[in-house]
């Protein structure tokens, strides 16, 4: 019996329609995603200047995608939105990102967000605490009865606040004004005295502190040891402040790092996420051009840190380059 003519005809209208260009079209670009939405955090941070450069990178890695990159109030948020399908790609900090996958509801979650894949660790963030200097503090003691801001309301950087505070034997009842508010806001209200201490938790030379160091005299607070012990928490370590880190500190100072994680969710295509995570490490000049911060990325320190299942297609880039069997 001879085959009928249509369906011959209709796969050469087809291929007429599609052109030379998607013969030459490799099978990754294929399966691309048609959207990526890149899920930062406040414009004055790290993660926002992180995911222009990595939405760069992945424009050219994906060129059939549209890549955007979305400012919003970081990690709770971000998750938040990967679990209802409104992003691609996120950036979070560790302890959010564990917060998020049991489901803890004081920490912003209601259910575990089973549906979150981690892509890649990242950079540490360190949690700074950052005073006026005529305001008379210089411990974490010195904290009681001041105002402060600790971040944008159930973000990685309040949640910081939270278990930090805690194991320095404070809470925001102790505090004279306790703000909730992004990076850029808390450090205008230190230049106009509105506020006495900002805590952030960002990557070392973050802009935003930066700003407020060459506008007035400030005072880097230390966090010894000892508190970070009593946080209780192995996503959180010791490390330092490296003098001249912002202009005045003229000595280390001791604080915490927790490690930011880059995450997505089932939702998205092996092929892509594979794209992307290659592409990533093939390009982290770029990422070190956007922040400094950029400098903790490694493909050793990819894997580490978290419990939650990785994408498939992290996995298999991973596998590919000996991180994982």
């Amino acid at each position: 019996m001879t085959t009928p003519i249509f369906p011959i005809r209709r796969r050469a209208l087809v291929l007429g329609a599609l052109g030379g260009s998607a013969l030459s079209m490799s099978p990754l670009a294929l399966a691309q995603q048609k959207f990526v939405n890149v899920l930062t955090g406040g414009q004055s941070g790290v993660y926002y200047p992180m995911g222009v450069a990595l939405s760069q990178i992945w424009g050219k890695a994906l060129p059939d995608t549209k890549v955007t990159v979305q400012s919003t109030k970081a990690s709770a948020e971000n998750l938040n939105l990967l679990q209802a399908g409104r992003g691609e790609m996120a950036l979070t900090l560790g302890d959010a990102l564990s917060d998020a996958w049991k489901g803890d509801k004081e920490a912003g979650f209601n259910a575990p967000l089973t549906k979150l894949r981690a892509v890649s660790g990242m950079y540490a963030n360190v949690i700074q605490i950052v005073a006026n200097a005529d305001s008379g503090i210089k411990t974490l003691a010195d904290l009681k009865g001041k105002r402060i801001s600790v971040g944008a309301p159930k973000s990685g950087t309040e949640l910081n606040a939270r278990a930090v505070l805690k194991a320095a034997g404070l809470a925001y009842s102790d505090f004279a004004k306790v703000e909730y508010l992004p990076f850029g806001e808390s450090v205008e209200l230190m230049k106009n005295r509105q506020l006495d201490v900002t805590l952030q938790s960002a990557g070392l030379g973050v802009a935003s502190i930066r700003d407020l160091s060459t506008a007035v005299p400030i005072v880097v607070v230390a966090i010894p040891p000892d508190v970070v012990a009593k946080v209780g928490d192995a996503a959180y370590q010791p490390t330092i402040i490296p003098a001249n880190t912002y202009t005045g500190q003229t000595a280390d100072v001791q604080s915490i790092a927790i490690k930011n994680f880059l995450v997505s969710h089932e939702g998205v295509s092996t092929d892509a996420v594979y794209a992307m995570t290659k592409s990533m490490f093939e390009n982290l000049g770029t990422l070190v051009a956007a922040h400094s911060a950029g400098k903790g990325i490694t493909k050793e320190g990819a894997i580490t840190g978290t419990s939650v299942t990785f994408h498939p297609g992290a996995a298999k880039y991973y596998r590919e380059v000996g991180l994982m069997k």
